[in-house]
């Protein structure tokens, strides 16, 4: 047994531990990459999901967030768009400001008209902000959409609420969700975009379930897919090499529905130990290996130009 005085001891060495770990993270800026590009990016490169987070006390978090981190700005922006010659960019609301769209609006305000935003809005966003957001550089809306009849319906009610303006649906999903809601998403009248490779797993390769699905979809010219977020589709770091062969399949379906995004600055993972409200590292992730491998697995510039900068200046409405 620990005697008081040991017990006190283990306390403050914990305390300082856990304390010199969120003053490590708060004295950290938005993460930049490691690795120099190997090739030459085309003019008006874009990259489609990335996300912006402010000073706590300015941009609060939402009580029900499941993380905290030190801000990443659009400063931090400029320095990784320098080193992989990004262009223009999309920001994504974080889940972790639920509907309060503030830091991203500011956000677009900073970046200017090479900036576009996807936003996440509930029932008391009222129609007079969607225009104001339109007019910010906002071109559609996050959404959970959730599983078969109640996911339908969430999907057709969110496709009426932003159907004339331009905008789309992205979503993050599960390829086991997909089967369900696939005549939905095919006959949406808005655009639908699925995060992450559509919630693909690298290990199960191209005959996993439900992966038939998201091919037949991008061939059916509504639904775009983001090729992001590698460390959810796959646990081969750094370069997660076994994601290639769901790029090929993905490619030779349609890429003319297909988006990248670096997913920057990599929010959202909670390492062990650390609590909700604990100012949180980001994933360690080099946007300059996984850039350089993107381009090899694309292989063709023209290809290249029309995943990085063609698609999403139709689907973004960048001029």
């Amino acid at each position: 047994m620990l005697t008081r005085r040991e017990a006190i001891f283990g306390a403050v060495a914990t305390g300082l531990a856990v304390a010199a770990r969120q003053t490590e993270a708060l004295l950290a800026t938005g993460p930049q990459p490691a690795t120099p590009l190997n090739f030459k990016p085309p003019a008006g490169t874009t990259d489609t999901h990335r996300h912006i987070f402010g000073n706590l006390q300015r941009y609060p978090y939402a009580p029900t967030s499941g993380y905290r981190h030190e801000p990443a700005t659009a400063e931090d922006m400029a320095k990784l768009d320098r080193a992989l010659h990004i262009d223009r960019v999309v920001l994504i609301q974080p889940s972790g400001y639920g509907t309060d769209n503030s830091c991203l609006l500011d956000g677009l305000k900073a970046l200017g008209p090479k900036s576009r935003g996807i936003v996440a809005i509930d029932d008391k966003t009222r129609d007079t902000a969607l225009d104001q957001m339109q007019r910010a550089g906002v071109r559609g809306i996050r959404l959970n959409i959730g599983r078969g009849v109640e996911g339908k319906q969430r999907l057709a009610d969110a496709a009426a609420r932003i159907k004339g303006r331009g905008w789309h649906i992205n979503t993050a999903i599960q390829l086991g969700m997909l089967e369900s809601l696939q005549d939905a998403f095919a006959a949406s009248p808005v655009p639908i975009v699925l995060d992450h490779y559509a919630g693909a797993k690298a290990a199960d390769g191209t005959s996993q379930s439900g992966f038939d699905v998201v091919l037949k979809l991008l061939k059916s010219g509504n639904v775009y897919m983001k090729m992001s977020r590698l460390h959810n589709v796959s646990t081969q770091a750094p370069g997660y090499s076994d994601v290639e062969p769901l790029t090929k399949a993905v490619l030779g379906a349609n890429p003319e529905r297909l988006l990248w995004g670096t997913d920057w600055p990599h929010a959202g993972v909670r390492p062990e130990g650390y609590k909700p409200t604990d100012i949180s590292p980001y994933f360690k992730y080099d946007d300059g290996l996984i850039f350089n491998e993107f381009a090899r697995w694309v292989g063709d510039a023209v290809r290249l130009k029309t995943i990085l900068v063609d698609n999403p200046a139709r689907l973004y409405g960048f001029r």
